[in-house]
């Protein structure tokens, strides 16, 4: 009874010399509301606080089990249900073992700490917190949770006056749409944005990846996303730029720089500099020196073109490929120019406008518009219209010709075996002898021409009623009478792979590119208490026994 009373006296004028010394050293001192028990100053220089500790320090409550006191340095050690609640700001902090010093305000909380800030909360085990800064920084994992996402990191930093989360080092972030990954991110807990810098990838519950090599930033919750030298890649498509831009709400892509889409059903790549696509609808528009890749399954056709836009609808009407101003087409048996282009999906028909040119190996074909069928990857049939003229060069170099009003070319192994004029119909051609000696020009006028050839040569010439026709020696050739109305040769103007490259060469994407979704899962290791409790020995700190 006598010690017990002792005791009770004891922390009596303990506390209240305590408190006299706090209000003499100013607002800046740590104070003691409560404890049930208070054991004086011993050998190590700190007095006890056992059982319901409360102690206080400016706008700062602190809680605990029990608390050493260093009187002199203002600081505490705390154990056992720590809290450390902030009366202005909605923060509390809990954690098992905690040392606070009254003069820096930093509190470092260890073992279990949970950090609580309104509606976002931060789990981890190591934590020290700048009361002054208002500033959380955590290292060896941590955990942070709001009402939308989940972000985990090595080490991270969280500004509380500015609700902004700096992440570094294994960083993911889980949404209920996706999952994302990066090193460096930045994560703003009000209007809920994340940027990243450097290797970025991202996963939607869909599968679709989204990844980027230099960063991106993110709209959680309008579900908007810009990437940085990024590429988006669904079931059915893959969108790479520069800069792209997505926002999942609307399906809607867009690409600045090095833009390309690839439509994965049609097997058709469009690139340029400037891109927009609209996933539900299928659409795009890509312009600033804008090139196609159709690919087949041995060869590939390339077109080039100012501007392009892609429609891939429901309906085979609705399935098509636009190109404008300055077309240029190019496959290993097919070459052209055009002002304007069709790409037909459902037939596989190219359709050419305004002062089109096509090359065919020795052929050259012209018309105001003029329609290319593609049947098993090569070029199967041509159909042209109004002003036709087709020149094809024998075995020695002879321009043979053919002109009328409309006009059907069929192919065989890409090469010319046929065609058929309709209207208005005239043919010149070479007659040779063993395929190297000019004996003269045939020269003919009918309503209808059949021609045929071998190996891209005349062999054969059938014409419809009462054809009006000449033949001229090879003596009496000329200029003149070996050239029809409108002749032009014009195979300067072919283009060729170098002009396509010259164009555009398009930036392909590599295949090996580090991605983060793709490394091995590494587990981080948390000290254990025994470990702890070892650590905090080192710097001076030994469990005592409890009093009786």
């Amino acid at each position: 009874m006598t010690t017990t009373l002792f005791r009770i006296s004891f922390f009596l004028v303990a506390f209240c010399s305590f408190s006299f010394s706090s209000q003499a050293q100013g607002k800046s001192t740590l104070d003691i509301n409560r404890a049930d028990v208070l054991i004086g100053i011993g050998a190590k220089g700190f007095e006890r606080l056992l059982g319901d500790v409360e102690m206080k320090h400016k706008n700062t409550l602190i809680f605990c089990d029990s608390a050493h006191f260093f009187r002199e340095e203002n600081k505490a050690r705390l154990f056992g249900n720590v809290r450390i609640v902030d009366e202005v700001d909605p923060v509390k902090t809990t954690s098992r073992y905690a040392e606070y010093d009254g003069n820096t305000q930093l509190a470092k909380l260890r073992n279990n700490v949970v950090f609580t800030n309104d509606k976002t909360t931060l789990k981890t085990e190591y934590l020290d917190y700048d009361r002054a800064g208002n500033i959380a920084y955590y290292y060896n994992d941590g955990e942070v949770v709001d009402s939308v996402n989940v972000l985990t990191s090595e080490l991270g930093t969280y500004e509380v006056s500015n609700e902004k989360i700096t992440f570094k080092n294994n960083v993911v972030l889980v949404n209920p749409d996706y999952t994302m990954k990066t090193n460096d991110l930045i994560y703003l807990t009000i209007p809920k944005t994340a940027e990243t810098k450097g290797l970025t990838n991202l996963i939607s519950k869909e599968g679709n990846t989204l990844d980027a090599q230099n960063g991106s930033f993110y709209d959680t919750q309008a579900k908007k996303f810009r990437f940085y030298d990024g590429v988006v890649e669904t079931e059915t498509s893959r969108i790479k730029a520069q800069e792209l831009f997505y926002s999942e709400l609307d399906a809607y892509y867009e690409g600045i720089e090095d833009v390309s889409i690839l439509n994965k059903e049609r097997q058709v790549e469009v690139f340029g500099e400037v891109g927009e696509y609209w996933e539900e609808r299928k659409y795009s528009l890509v312009h600033g020196n804008a090139l196609v890749r159709r690919y087949f399954e041995k060869d590939t056709l390339y077109m080039a073109s100012d501007s392009l836009i892609s429609q891939d609808g429901e309906v085979d009407s609705m399935k098509y490929l636009l190109a404008f101003r300055s077309v240029k087409l190019v496959k290993s048996d097919l070459s052209g120019v055009a002002d304007s282009l069709v790409y037909n999906f459902s037939d596989s028909s190219i359709q050419l406008f305004k002062d089109p040119v096509m090359w065919n190996q020795k052929s050259q074909i012209t018309a105001d518009s003029m329609v290319f069928y593609i049947a098993n990857e090569e070029l199967d049939r041509v159909f042209m219209k109004d002003k036709v003229f087709v020149i094809t060069q024998d075995t020695i170099r002879n321009f043979n010709q053919m002109k009328g009003r409309t006009m059907v070319g069929y192919f065989e192994n890409g090469q010319m075996d046929k065609i058929d004029i309709d209207g208005n119909g005239e043919s010149l051609y070479f007659v040779l002898q063993a395929d190297t000696i000019s004996q003269g020009i045939n020269k003919t006028l009918s309503a209808n021409i059949k021609l045929r050839f071998k190996d891209g040569t005349i062999q054969r010439v059938t014409y419809g009623i009462k054809p009006d026709g000449k033949f001229t020696p090879f003596q009496l050739i000329n200029e003149e009478n070996s050239r029809l109305e409108g002749f032009s040769w014009r195979f300067e103007e072919k283009p060729t792979m170098e002009d396509i490259y010259a164009w555009r060469k398009p930036e392909e994407i590599d295949p090996n590119a580090e991605n983060l979704f793709n490394l091995p899962e590494v587990e981080l290791i948390l000290p254990t208490d025994e470990e702890i409790l070892k650590s905090l020995e080192k710097r001076g700190w030994k469990p005592e026994k409890q009093s009786p």
